[in-house]
Protein backbone atom coordinates (compact mmCIF):
# COMPACT_ATOMS: atom_id res chain seq x y z
CA UNK A 1 0.00 0.00 0.00
CA UNK A 2 2.23 2.79 -1.27
CA UNK A 3 0.80 6.29 -1.10
CA UNK A 4 1.73 8.99 -3.58
CA UNK A 5 1.49 11.70 -0.93
CA UNK A 6 2.82 10.09 2.26
CA UNK A 7 2.20 11.73 5.59
CA UNK A 8 4.35 13.71 7.90
CA UNK A 9 4.00 14.70 11.52
CA UNK A 10 1.96 17.06 13.57
CA UNK A 11 1.93 20.64 12.69
CA UNK A 12 1.33 24.31 12.68
CA UNK A 13 -1.54 26.37 13.95
CA UNK A 14 -4.27 27.09 11.43
CA UNK A 15 -7.63 28.79 11.70
CA UNK A 16 -10.11 26.11 12.65
CA UNK A 17 -13.09 25.53 10.42
CA UNK A 18 -15.71 22.84 10.12
CA UNK A 19 -14.19 20.00 8.13
CA UNK A 20 -16.33 17.70 6.05
CA UNK A 21 -15.21 14.09 5.83
CA UNK A 22 -15.08 12.47 2.40
CA UNK A 23 -16.66 9.29 1.15
CA UNK A 24 -16.55 6.14 3.28
CA UNK A 25 -15.92 2.83 1.51
CA UNK A 26 -16.98 -0.50 3.05
CA UNK A 27 -15.60 -3.98 2.37
CA UNK A 28 -18.20 -6.51 3.47
CA UNK A 29 -17.10 -9.76 5.14
CA UNK A 30 -17.13 -12.78 2.87
CA UNK A 31 -17.72 -15.11 5.82
CA UNK A 32 -19.28 -14.75 9.26
CA UNK A 33 -19.06 -11.16 10.49
CA UNK A 34 -16.94 -11.39 13.64
CA UNK A 35 -14.97 -8.13 13.60
CA UNK A 36 -15.11 -4.62 12.16
CA UNK A 37 -11.95 -2.61 11.52
CA UNK A 38 -11.74 1.02 10.50
CA UNK A 39 -8.72 1.55 8.24
CA UNK A 40 -7.20 5.03 7.85
CA UNK A 41 -5.27 6.15 4.77
CA UNK A 42 -2.18 8.34 4.60
CA UNK A 43 -1.88 12.02 3.68
CA UNK A 44 -3.39 12.86 0.30
CA UNK A 45 -5.00 9.47 -0.21
CA UNK A 46 -8.60 8.29 0.21
CA UNK A 47 -10.68 5.39 1.46
CA UNK A 48 -11.02 3.83 -1.98
CA UNK A 49 -7.38 2.76 -2.28
CA UNK A 50 -7.47 1.32 1.23
CA UNK A 51 -10.58 -0.72 0.44
CA UNK A 52 -9.00 -2.16 -2.70
CA UNK A 53 -6.01 -3.49 -0.75
CA UNK A 54 -8.07 -4.79 2.18
CA UNK A 55 -10.50 -6.62 -0.07
CA UNK A 56 -7.62 -8.84 -1.21
CA UNK A 57 -6.62 -9.95 2.31
CA UNK A 58 -7.39 -13.45 3.56
CA UNK A 59 -9.62 -12.16 6.38
CA UNK A 60 -13.15 -13.21 5.41
CA UNK A 61 -14.67 -12.55 8.83
CA UNK A 62 -13.72 -8.86 9.01
CA UNK A 63 -15.79 -5.94 7.78
CA UNK A 64 -13.54 -3.03 6.77
CA UNK A 65 -14.71 0.57 7.01
CA UNK A 66 -12.46 2.92 5.02
CA UNK A 67 -13.32 6.59 5.56
CA UNK A 68 -11.79 9.49 3.65
CA UNK A 69 -10.25 12.34 5.62
CA UNK A 70 -11.39 15.94 5.17
CA UNK A 71 -9.63 18.06 2.57
CA UNK A 72 -7.79 20.84 4.39
CA UNK A 73 -4.76 23.10 3.94
CA UNK A 74 -1.65 21.25 5.16
CA UNK A 75 1.23 23.28 6.52
CA UNK A 76 3.99 20.92 5.43
CA UNK A 77 2.73 21.25 1.85
CA UNK A 78 2.87 25.02 2.02
CA UNK A 79 -0.84 25.27 2.74
CA UNK A 80 -1.83 23.17 -0.27
CA UNK A 81 -5.18 21.49 0.44
CA UNK A 82 -5.35 17.70 0.48
CA UNK A 83 -6.98 14.91 2.48
CA UNK A 84 -5.53 14.82 6.00
CA UNK A 85 -6.74 13.57 9.38
CA UNK A 86 -5.23 16.69 10.97
CA UNK A 87 -3.01 19.56 9.88
CA UNK A 88 0.57 18.40 9.40
CA UNK A 89 3.59 20.62 9.87
CA UNK A 90 7.00 19.67 11.17
CA UNK A 91 7.44 16.01 12.01
CA UNK A 92 7.11 15.76 15.78
CA UNK A 93 5.66 13.07 17.99
CA UNK A 94 5.65 15.20 21.13
CA UNK A 95 2.51 17.14 20.39
CA UNK A 96 0.29 18.46 17.65
CA UNK A 97 -0.89 22.02 17.41
CA UNK A 98 -3.94 20.78 15.53
CA UNK A 99 -5.29 18.80 18.45
CA UNK A 100 -8.82 19.89 17.54
CA UNK A 101 -8.50 18.41 14.05
CA UNK A 102 -6.97 15.19 15.37
CA UNK A 103 -9.68 14.70 17.97
CA UNK A 104 -12.44 15.47 15.45
CA UNK A 105 -11.07 12.65 13.28
CA UNK A 106 -10.80 10.28 16.25
CA UNK A 107 -14.43 11.05 17.19
CA UNK A 108 -15.56 10.48 13.60
CA UNK A 109 -13.83 7.08 13.59
CA UNK A 110 -15.40 6.10 16.91
CA UNK A 111 -18.82 7.09 15.59
CA UNK A 112 -18.34 4.81 12.58
CA UNK A 113 -17.70 1.90 14.95
CA UNK A 114 -20.37 2.74 17.52
CA UNK A 115 -23.24 1.43 15.36
CA UNK A 116 -21.71 -2.02 14.79
CA UNK A 117 -23.44 -5.08 16.33
CA UNK A 118 -22.69 -5.68 20.00
CA UNK A 119 -21.17 -9.13 19.42
CA UNK A 120 -18.65 -7.87 16.84
CA UNK A 121 -15.08 -7.05 17.90
CA UNK A 122 -13.90 -3.58 16.97
CA UNK A 123 -10.52 -2.22 15.91
CA UNK A 124 -8.67 0.59 14.13
CA UNK A 125 -5.65 0.48 11.84
CA UNK A 126 -3.91 2.70 9.37
CA UNK A 127 -0.87 3.77 7.39
CA UNK A 128 1.35 6.78 8.12
CA UNK A 129 -0.88 9.69 9.24
CA UNK A 130 -3.73 7.18 9.45
CA UNK A 131 -1.56 5.03 11.71
CA UNK A 132 -0.79 8.03 13.90
CA UNK A 133 -4.52 8.70 14.22
CA UNK A 134 -5.13 5.04 15.10
CA UNK A 135 -2.51 5.16 17.87
CA UNK A 136 -3.99 8.36 19.27
CA UNK A 137 -7.37 6.59 19.28
CA UNK A 138 -5.75 3.83 21.36
CA UNK A 139 -4.68 6.36 24.01
CA UNK A 140 -8.19 7.87 24.09
CA UNK A 141 -9.68 4.40 24.55
CA UNK A 142 -7.35 3.58 27.45
CA UNK A 143 -7.91 6.99 29.03
CA UNK A 144 -11.66 6.54 28.59
CA UNK A 145 -12.13 10.00 27.14
CA UNK A 146 -11.04 12.50 24.55
CA UNK A 147 -8.81 15.45 25.39
CA UNK A 148 -11.89 17.64 25.88
CA UNK A 149 -13.16 15.30 28.60
CA UNK A 150 -16.00 13.71 26.63
CA UNK A 151 -16.20 9.92 27.09
CA UNK A 152 -14.66 7.67 24.43
CA UNK A 153 -17.56 5.40 23.39
CA UNK A 154 -15.94 2.34 21.78
CA UNK A 155 -14.41 -0.84 23.24
CA UNK A 156 -11.35 -1.38 21.06
CA UNK A 157 -9.95 -4.89 20.67
CA UNK A 158 -7.10 -4.29 18.19
CA UNK A 159 -5.03 -1.37 16.89
CA UNK A 160 -2.57 -1.50 13.96
CA UNK A 161 0.03 1.12 13.09
CA UNK A 162 1.98 0.81 9.83
CA UNK A 163 4.78 3.35 9.23
CA UNK A 164 3.32 5.80 11.73
CA UNK A 165 4.06 7.67 14.94
CA UNK A 166 2.36 8.59 18.21
CA UNK A 167 0.99 12.15 18.38
CA UNK A 168 1.17 13.70 21.82
CA UNK A 169 3.53 11.02 23.09
CA UNK A 170 4.74 13.25 25.92
CA UNK A 171 1.33 13.13 27.60
CA UNK A 172 0.53 9.43 27.26
CA UNK A 173 1.94 8.29 30.60
CA UNK A 174 0.05 11.02 32.44
CA UNK A 175 -3.18 9.83 30.82
CA UNK A 176 -2.71 6.27 32.04
CA UNK A 177 -0.99 6.58 35.42
CA UNK A 178 -3.22 7.29 38.37
CA UNK A 179 -6.24 5.46 37.01
CA UNK A 180 -6.68 1.73 37.59
CA UNK A 181 -9.27 1.54 34.82
CA UNK A 182 -6.99 3.29 32.32
CA UNK A 183 -4.12 1.00 33.28
CA UNK A 184 -6.36 -2.05 32.85
CA UNK A 185 -7.57 -0.92 29.42
CA UNK A 186 -4.04 -0.11 28.28
CA UNK A 187 -2.70 -3.49 29.39
CA UNK A 188 -5.50 -5.39 27.65
CA UNK A 189 -5.42 -3.66 24.24
CA UNK A 190 -3.47 -5.56 21.54
CA UNK A 191 -1.38 -3.20 19.39
CA UNK A 192 0.76 -4.06 16.36
CA UNK A 193 3.35 -1.55 15.14
CA UNK A 194 5.25 -2.18 11.90
CA UNK A 195 7.95 0.11 10.51
CA UNK A 196 10.49 -0.03 7.72
CA UNK A 197 14.09 0.69 8.69
CA UNK A 198 14.57 2.66 5.45
CA UNK A 199 11.46 4.85 5.81
CA UNK A 200 12.43 8.22 4.33
CA UNK A 201 9.17 9.99 5.27
CA UNK A 202 8.38 8.91 8.84
CA UNK A 203 11.81 7.80 10.08
CA UNK A 204 12.15 4.43 11.77
CA UNK A 205 13.04 6.06 15.09
CA UNK A 206 9.47 7.39 15.35
CA UNK A 207 8.11 3.87 15.22
CA UNK A 208 10.61 2.79 17.86
CA UNK A 209 9.71 5.79 19.98
CA UNK A 210 5.99 5.02 19.77
CA UNK A 211 6.63 1.45 20.87
CA UNK A 212 8.79 2.58 23.80
CA UNK A 213 6.37 5.26 25.01
CA UNK A 214 3.32 3.00 24.83
CA UNK A 215 5.10 0.11 26.56
CA UNK A 216 6.38 2.43 29.29
CA UNK A 217 2.85 3.78 29.82
CA UNK A 218 1.46 0.29 30.41
CA UNK A 219 0.39 -0.95 26.97
CA UNK A 220 1.79 -4.43 27.60
CA UNK A 221 0.06 -6.32 24.78
CA UNK A 222 2.19 -4.63 22.13
CA UNK A 223 4.27 -6.06 19.30
CA UNK A 224 6.80 -4.06 17.27
CA UNK A 225 7.95 -5.41 13.91
CA UNK A 226 10.92 -3.91 12.06
CA UNK A 227 11.52 -4.49 8.35
CA UNK A 228 15.00 -4.24 6.84
CA UNK A 229 15.08 -2.40 3.52
CA UNK A 230 11.46 -1.22 3.72
CA UNK A 231 10.66 2.41 2.92
CA UNK A 232 7.41 4.33 3.33
CA UNK A 233 5.11 1.72 1.84
CA UNK A 234 3.86 -1.75 2.64
CA UNK A 235 4.87 -5.11 1.20
CA UNK A 236 3.00 -8.45 0.99
CA UNK A 237 5.08 -9.96 3.81
CA UNK A 238 4.01 -7.17 6.14
CA UNK A 239 0.34 -7.56 5.21
CA UNK A 240 0.58 -11.32 5.72
CA UNK A 241 1.79 -10.66 9.26
CA UNK A 242 -1.08 -8.23 9.79
CA UNK A 243 -3.50 -10.99 8.77
CA UNK A 244 -1.90 -13.53 11.10
CA UNK A 245 -1.86 -11.06 13.97
CA UNK A 246 -5.54 -10.14 13.53
CA UNK A 247 -6.59 -13.78 13.25
CA UNK A 248 -4.77 -14.59 16.50
CA UNK A 249 -5.77 -11.48 18.50
CA UNK A 250 -9.42 -11.48 17.43
CA UNK A 251 -9.86 -15.25 17.49
CA UNK A 252 -10.93 -15.46 13.86
CA UNK A 253 -9.13 -18.64 12.80
CA UNK A 254 -11.26 -21.72 12.22
CA UNK A 255 -14.45 -19.72 11.89
CA UNK A 256 -14.61 -19.28 8.16
CA UNK A 257 -17.70 -20.15 6.18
Amino acid sequence: MSYINPSMGSGSRTARRTMEFGRTYVVRPKGKHQATMVWLHGLGDNGSSSSQLLESLALPNIKWICPTAPTRPVAILGGFPCTAWFDAGELSDDTTNDLEGLEASVAHIANLLSTEPADVKLGIGGFSMGAATALYSATCFAHGKYGNGNPYPVNLRAVICLSGWLPGSRNVRNKIEGSHEAARCAASLPILLCHGKCDEVVPYRYGERASYVLSSAGFRNLQFKAYDGLGHYTVPREMDEVCSWLNARLGLEGSRR
